[in-house]
């Protein structure tokens, strides 16, 4: 239940969040999208000003078909006027056709632009930001949030131009018509505003609500179908099932709430918009009867009236949406603001081939402010083709010490340098392109083996990809395959067994041929069979390289030139198998209780 809960707290802060109207600066930045595509929508703005011109012509046709056709029975001025009328609605269809064309285009391009510029970012972004995110909330602001940011810069810019040009050319056609009755219609326009305005508040907030909680049920969704074996194997099918119906549930409770203020909304607005219709009949009946105004006009006036109306009932339903619109900008603007607290300095110059000296001087590290400390002043030197063994207790720091190598974190105190560089000084490619890293649980993509391989060096030829499998003792299992190394492995590798996912992971390292090796040892759950071949992988994979080892088993801490044994974050003993077992220390110790277990079996 404590993802439940996580996830309600996930969206309450969005609510105080999004309720603020929009700044310059959020509109300036939210607008930017649309410079490099300026042409495409200068050809749309200019159609779309045609053909929301030539919808005026059509009142305009209708009074002169009263007043000049039906009233004088003038059958050659009917022909001319129906000629006209078509030849009017070929040319807005032609502009109409340039209008959706330009804006699809633009649209689709800046929601390419908007993913491909979250994705890298979030790409770029440290390890401590995924510990606090989950993918399906982050998978949402990349699908539903985008495509609303598309709406707001695209389709709602043009429902804005065209309706303003017809409520401004069908109201300065109705003051040549009539100017009294033109200004008793604007004295009945500012109620539709007001009502505008008093909901406009209501229904921002609760669009905002209604994302945020389908990011929930995304995120909760991914969650359990990531860990489906486990959820099967908990039988805890009908508990995921009905945690994720909660919150559906939830959400469409709001999304109700959200759609009777939205329905009321729209009702009002309607019943407003047709009073007032009705009240300028009333008006322009009496100013036909006083003879200021022909019949031909009065209904060339009501229908420029429906479309100052349906501009209005344009702008409520805009209103809406540009308020969703702006709330999923807000979102994606705040997660590409993130800034990675691992990064490279202005400047940093790139690693040299290194040698493999590792050195910890005087290192702590916490993960959170004002947090305990998790490692306190660790002093450690690892030399060039030494293999060392991080041994300790649960919760004693080794994973920890173990990801400040590749610079996953910075250290809070102290430094990380290898070959005498500190790790912050230089560039994080450079560092990260010289080690390899072999994890406790094998992450494997869903493509074939080939692909899965050649993630160690992206332009490694099949001769190196084969030579790799060989050397890894994967080549004897990938041959077998249905497909051999073209074969589908299936999401994280599920279609192979554990250690054939971990000799596809020793064969990829070995592709990428690394200075220094990080290894965290995870051969416990293999048979003897499969433990054989892959510690047989890895002691090839570690041949002339610097080797850390978080070490799980006895042949792992034998064969290490040193052992340091960490305890409650701190660098406790360091010394061979033989040494530490002299000392009669916190190692020894380990060893007699779990190591000795083991060789015993």
């Amino acid at each position: 239940m404590f993802m439940i809960n996580r996830a309600g707290r996930a969206g309450a802060p969005a609510r105080n969040r999004d309720l603020k109207p929009p700044s310059s600066a959020e509109l300036r930045r939210l607008f930017g999208y649309l410079k490099p595509y300026r042409g495409m929508m200068t050809i749309a703005i200019v159609a779309l000003f045609f053909s929301s011109a030539l919808n005026l012509v059509f009142p305009w046709v209708i009074q002169n078909v009263i007043d000049s056709v039906l009233v004088r029975s003038d059958g050659a001025e009917l022909n001319r006027i129906a000629a006209l009328l078509i030849a009017t609605f070929l040319v807005r269809s032609i502009f109409t056709y340039l209008q959706n064309y330009s804006l699809t285009y633009t649209g689709e391009r800046i929601i390419a632009d908007l993913r491909q510029q979250v994705y890298g970012h979030i790409h770029r972004l440290s390890l401590r930001f995924f510990t606090n995110r989950r993918t399906g909330e982050l998978l949402s602001r990349l699908a539903s949030d985008a495509t609303l940011v598309r709406s707001v810069l695209t389709n709602n810019i043009a429902v804005v131009l065209g309706q303003t040009l017809t409520f401004i050319g069908s109201l300065a056609l109705m003051l040549v018509l009539n100017w009294r009755l033109s200004l008793f219609m604007l004295a009945l326009v500012a109620a539709v505003v007001a009502i505008a305005a008093l909901f406009g508040y209501r229904l921002r907030g609760m669009s905002t609500l209604v994302q945020d909680e389908v990011a929930n049920s995304t995120a909760q969704a991914e969650e359990a179908l990531g860990a489906i074996r486990v959820v099967k194997a908990f039988n805890r099918e009908r508990f995921e099932t009905q945690r994720y119906a909660d919150q559906v549930e939830k959400t469409f409770k709001i999304t109700l709430d959200m759609a009777v203020w939205r329905s009321g909304f729209g009702a009002l607005v309607a019943f407003v918009v047709f009073a007032t219709l009705a009240a300028i009949l009333w008006f322009g009946g009496r100013e036909v009867l006083a003879g200021r105004l022909t019949g031909g006009a009065l209904v060339a006036f009501l229908v420029y009236g429906v479309n100052i109306a349906a501009a209005l009932s344009a702008y409520t339903n805009l209103y809406t949406q540009v308020q969703e619109a702006l709330g999923a900008s807000r979102r994606i603007f705040e997660l590409l603001d993130e800034i990675p607290d691992v990064q490279d300095q202005p400047g940093a110059p790139p690693l040299p081939p290194v040698e493999g000296r590792i050195r910890f001087d005087d290192v702590s590290f916490t993960y959170e402010v004002e947090v305990a400390h998790v490692l306190h002043n660790i002093n450690l030197e690892v030399q060039p083709g030494e293999v060392l063994a991080l041994v300790g207790p649960s919760g004693a720091g080794k994973s920890t010490l173990f990801n400040l190598i590749p610079r996953f974190y910075d250290p809070t105190q102290g430094s990380v340098s290898v070959d005498g560089h500190d790790l912050r000084q230089v560039s994080l490619d450079s560092l990260r392109l010289q080690i390899g890293l072999v994890p406790q649980e094998t992450q494997l993509f869903s493509g074939t083996v080939r692909e899965n391989l050649r993630y160690g060096k992206l332009d490694a030829s099949d001769a190196e990809l084969e030579a790799a499998a060989r050397a890894a003792n994967a080549e004897e299992f990938i041959v077998r395959l249905p497909q051999g190394y073209d074969t589908i492995v299936g999401e994280r590798g599920v279609k192979l067994s554990g250690g054939q996912r971990q000799r596809v992971a020793i064969a990829r390292a070995l592709l990428k041929d690394p200075r220094i090796l990080l290894l965290d040892e995870a051969t416990s759950s293999l048979d003897s069979e499969s433990e054989g071949l892959v510690q047989e992988a890895l002691e090839r994979l570690m041949q002339s390289r610097t080797t850390v080892i978080i070490a799980h088993r006895l042949s792992t801490v034998h064969k290490a030139n040193r052992i340091a044994v960490l305890d409650q974050g701190r660098l406790v003993e360091l010394g061979s198998h033989a040494e530490l077992m002299a000392h009669d220390g916190l190692y020894a110790r380990l060893y007699r209780m779990q190591f000795k277990q083991e060789e015993a079996v």
